[in-house]
Parts: C-alpha cells; sequence; structure tokens
C-alpha cells in the first residue's frame, strides 16, 4: 500500500509499505480521510515521536476492511472513526483513571502507524461504530473533538460563564462550539488571521477581533481558552483571567517554550491554571456528539488533497491557509459524500 511517511525531521515521501494485518483484536481500516493537525507538524519537526521513520496521522476514519479472529463487535464494511490512544492500562497513571498520562504513552500515528496511508490497523476497542449518515472521511473530526471534550471535562462549565478563546483555527473552532452548548453568556475569540475569524463570527462568536484588547471587558473572563501554544498569546491570555477564573492551556506549544506567571495574582485572586492533554474517555462522547450534529463539516473542514500530495497539504497547514485540512484515502475517494466546495484535489 501507498502511504505518506516522515523518514527523518523535515523529510516526508511517499512510499510503498507492506500491507498491515490485523492482530487477534486489531481491524485494518481503508481510510477515507486523514486530518492534519499542529501534533503532525511537531512530529515533522523532530518532536513527540521517538523513532523514525513513521507514517503519521492520528486523526482517521474509515470503513473496516479485515478483522482479527477474536473481533466481533464490528464486521467488513463497518464504517468506523478511530481513537488513537495506546494505553498500558498497566501503569501507575492508568490505574488511576489517566490514561491520558499514561508512562508508556503510545498513538496511532505518533508511536505507531497512522492514518496518512491507505489502511491502518487499529484495536477494536479504539473503534467508534459510525452511523449511516456520516460521511467516514467527515468522521476524521471526531478525533481533535474528543480533545475538545477533554478540554471541557477539566473546566468549571457554569452557566453563564464569560469565555475569551486564542485562535480561531480547528480547535477554537470547536472550543466556541462546546462553549455555546455548555450555556456560555458569552464567547469572544481573538485571532490575527481574518478569515479564521471570519469562520468565528459565522458559527456565532459574541465578539472577535485580532486582539484582546479590541474587546472590553473589564472585570476580565470567566475562563481563558489558549488554542495556539504561542507564547504572546499566553502570556496575554494568563493576564485577561478574571477573579476565580481559569485558564486552560489546550494548544500545543514548543518544548522550549516559557510563558509568564504572576503567583501573587494566581494566589490574590484565586485562579486556576490548568491544561489538558490529549484523550480520556471522551471519544465516544465526542462520536455521540458529532453524530448529533455539533461540528457542520462543511465549515469546519476547508481543504481535501489526495494522499500523494500530503506533503503539500502539509505545508499548506504549516503556512495557516485553511481550516482543518484533510488528505484522502481510497476510502474518502469512493465516497460520493466527502465532496466539498473548499476542496483541493
Amino acid at each position: 500500500m501507498k502511504a505518506a511517511v516522515i523518514v527523518t525531521p523535515g523529510q516526508i515521501s511517499l512510499e510503498s509499505v507492506p500491507d498491515p494485518t490485523p492482530g487477534p483484536r486489531e481491524v485494518v481500516v481503508e481510510v477515507a480521510g486523514c486530518g492534519i493537525c499542529g501534533t503532525d507538524l511537531h512530529i515533522m519537526d523532530g518532536e513527540f515521536a521517538p523513532a523514525y521513520p513513521i507514517v503519521p496521522g492520528h486523526e482517521f476514519a474509515g470503513t473496516v476492511v479485515a478483522t482479527g479472529r477474536d473481533v466481533t463487535e464490528v464486521r467488513p464494511g463497518d464504517a468506523v472513526a478511530v481513537d488513537p490512544s495506546l494505553h498500558c492500562g498497566e501503569c501507575y497513571q492508568c490505574r488511576r483513571g489517566r490514561g491520558n498520562l499514561c508512562e508508556r504513552w503510545a498513538a496511532i500515528g505518533v508511536t505507531a502507524s497512522g492514518g496518512a496511508a491507505e489502511y491502518a490497523v487499529a484495536p477494536v476497542r479504539n473503534c467508534f461504530l459510525l452511523p449511516e449518515s456520516i460521511a467516514p472521511a467527515d468522521a476524521a473530526l471526531i478525533e481533535p473533538l474528543s480533545c475538545a471534550v477533554r478540554g471541557f471535562d477539566v473546566l468549571p462549565r457554569r452557566l453563564a460563564d464569560h469565555y475569551l478563546i486564542y485562535g480561531a483555527g480547528t480547535m477554537g473552532l470547536m472550543m466556541l462550539e462546546l462553549a455555546k452548548r455548555c450555556g456560555a453568556a458569552s464567547v469572544s475569540v481573538v485571532d490575527p488571521n481574518p478569515d479564521r475569524l471570519a469562520t468565528a463570527v459565522r458559527l456565532g462568536c459574541s465578539a472577535s477581533a485580532a486582539s484582546a484588547d479590541e474587546v472590553l471587558r473589564p472585570r476580565g473572563w470567566d475562563v481563558v481558552i489558549d488554542c495556539t501554544g504561542v507564547r504572546a498569546a499566553i502570556d496575554d491570555g494568563l493576564g485577561r483571567v478574571a477573579p476565580a477564573g481559569t485558564f486552560l492551556q489546550f494548544g500545543v506549544s514548543e518544548y522550549r517554550t516559557r510563558a509568564t506567571v504572576e503567583p501573587y495574582r494566581i494566589y490574590n485572586r484565586e485562579i486556576t491554571v490548568t491544561g489538558s492533554m490529549a484523550v480520556l474517555h471522551s471519544f465516544e462522547r465526542a462520536g455521540e456528539l458529532f453524530a448529533a450534529g455539533v461540528l457542520d463539516p462543511e465549515v469546519f473542514i476547508s481543504h481535501r488533497f489526495p494522499l500523494h500530495r500530503y506533503a503539500e497539504a502539509m505545508a499548506q497547514f504549516r503556512a495557516g491557509v485553511g481550516r482543518k485540512i484533510q488528505v484522502t484515502g481510497p476510502g474518502g475517494d469512493a465516497d460520493s459524500r466527502t465532496g466539498k466546495s473548499g476542496v483541493t484535489g
């Protein structure tokens, strides 16, 4: 089969690799769509992945084409979205229900071959069975949505809170949609990219601006969420949390990024600073939310590239052009429901 391979940091190639075969409790998925996100850029730049070469792609969905001998939950022909998390289930953190902090943490598309390929293998326990109404390629959005759901799991989620979100990329827009459904009194979105801000406005944010200085809220915000991982945004956001408010570090920063924290202000105003790491008991719920229409794929997916143009798709994502960018495998090309007006093919 064909797969996009990060051979070494900075080098991507399309290669022929052996077809995957399922273990006893695994399935092989014909990939319909595979999203690109910031983690893929980190892997491309030499972070996160423990070894190279690696087939990236942890946001994917498609159709089951083969099952292991002990698989009874799904069968060939079923459409599934795949949770990439590979928790060991045995370490200190896993035994305490914190698999996303697993001491042997691994993930499809990060430490094991992922969905930027024609086919991918996954444990059956990681598969969410899709209803027939959902196009498999669209369902690749469930993985980033499950990360957003996990983010809200660590937030207070009080009715009538005021939210400030930094970043109007895919994750910032997902946070906007979830905040609206959690009873926010207002959701303001900050992003220097006018095209992305326009999408936030389309989705019904309360205010949008290139800088938080343009959004007036003298008392600050009850919940501030950074979806950028950029130091300037983090520093700015930490200073805008209201008394008794919460700052959520959701965006992934480079390892060397350092932010400025004012301990006295955190103490004196009882501010909570917290983080959210990947997926934890949230994939199934994200799948149910997606099936219920919490996200509009027509809005969130701006471009689709065929697999052989993975390097081009990655470069466009790095340039900040568009929203969610996907590469499509044979399962996506064959599905007439995946066509989008914004498709690049």
